[in-house]
């Protein structure tokens, strides 16, 4: 049994600009689960989820700022730690 007061999670709409960071996010977090709900996609993780703009920027083929993610970000559960490279959020 999964630990839900350890459990991060992003919550994105569902739309062109934010598939490249929902592949990125499958693509790096082993644990993901993502969830497709009409109009917005959750993944959440136990722990830790990490959006890396080097994984974000091979999905879609061009430089790809972090900041960019606040155009497509819904909500949010865990502490922020970003810079020019990540997007991490955890409970540690």
């Amino acid at each position: 049994m999964s630990d839900k007061k350890n459990t991060v999670f992003l919550i994105v709409q569902d739309n062109e600009d934010a598939r490249p960071i929902i592949e990125a996010v499958e693509q790096d977090n082993s644990a993901v689960n993502i969830q497709y709900q009409p109009g917005l996609v959750r993944m959440e993780a136990p722990g830790r989820l990490i959006v890396n703009r080097e994984t974000v920027e091979e999905e879609i083929g061009r430089e790809w700022d972090v900041q960019e993610l606040h155009l497509v970000l819904i909500s949010l559960a865990g502490n922020v730690d970003e810079d020019e490279d990540k997007f991490e959020l955890s409970w540690h």
